[in-house]
């Protein structure tokens, strides 16, 4: 008996030393009560008004990013100390409840975040937290940006976009015209709207760029940081191709196709875009700074 109560706490088991599978498992069932509640909401469109759409690939992508990391994670140490755990994830409970009782969705999508943090701190300590660090981080894209920010920074943002877009299709010739957010283009007019240059696009192609970051983990922290901070500018020129393929496509082939299907095509665009001028200024990055043993 006390050795089969042995491995059942502190086995090196499929997660590792110091983990109670039992105990595991029943945190992870009360996980999932705590989450059905908050998909039903969403899939009955409560959400709608306050998410983007992107939020489950956010969510799929930060639980594979824990997955790649399993084994490391498991031949972690027990942690040597329950408290931090605890604390988090009582905490956790608090800002769910708190979101249920007043309806605020993102408290809930919050809360819903902490807990894997929670169960990795109680089980694993600081040492995975480190580890997996990244992992969490990425979820806070999922979160959808407060609205009155969204509506402060998103005028801006496609009156910028808007201006590049109207002025390179000028240089090359093309017949365009430029009024606010509107963008004439011969016969046709093209309103550049927020799906098209808005907060949201840039926040989803932010996570995009520094997700490829992590992935790559250059060992020059220099090119790591040039990288996550040059995707914000690489997400604006790939907003302002995309609103020039829009501008092309509607001069060239109609209204009807700008509107149509290349439309949404376009969106496609967008990201093969951004993803196109992250590699290249990475490998730009590589030719200019020294690799981490000093030489090129």
């Amino acid at each position: 008996m006390s050795s089969a109560g042995g491995m059942a706490r502190g086995g090196p088991g499929p997660f590792g030393p110091g983990v109670d599978v039992r105990a595991l498992l029943w945190l992870l069932t009360g996980f999932v009560v705590l989450v059905l509640p908050v998909a039903w909401d969403w899939s009955q469109g409560a959400w709608l008004r306050e998410t983007q759409g992107h939020e489950p690939l956010i969510l799929g992508i930060s639980a594979w990013l824990v997955w790649l990391r399993r084994e490391a994670l498991a031949a972690l140490p027990a942690a040597g100390t329950k408290w931090p755990g605890l604390s988090l994830f009582a905490f956790a409970l608090l800002v769910y409840l708190g979101g249920r009782w007043l309806g605020v969705f993102l408290l809930e999508l919050f809360s819903l975040m902490l807990v894997p943090a929670a169960l990795l701190l109680y089980f694993k300590g600081f040492a995975a937290l480190r580890r997996a660090w990244f992992a969490f981080f990425f979820l806070l894209f999922a979160i959808p940006l407060p609205f009155p920010m969204v509506l402060a920074v998103t005028g801006p943002l496609k009156a910028a976009v808007s201006y590049v877009a109207a002025h390179a299709l000028a240089v090359v010739g093309y017949p365009v015209g430029l009024s606010g957010v509107v963008i004439t283009v011969g016969q046709y007019q093209l309103l550049v709207n927020e799906a098209c240059a808005g907060l949201q696009t840039m926040f989803t192609l932010e996570a995009m760029g520094l997700l490829y970051t992590n992935l790559m983990n250059h060992g020059s922290t220099l090119r790591n940081t040039l990288l996550a901070v040059l995707v914000v500018p690489i997400a604006f020129c790939a907003n302002v191709v995309r609103v020039m393929v829009l501008a092309l496509v509607t001069y060239h082939f109609g209204d009807a196709a700008g509107q149509g299907f290349l439309h949404g095509f376009a969106g496609m665009v967008l990201f093969l875009v951004a993803l196109v001028l992250v590699i290249a200024v990475d490998a730009l990055l590589g030719r200019l700074l020294p690799a981490p043993g000093g030489t090129r």
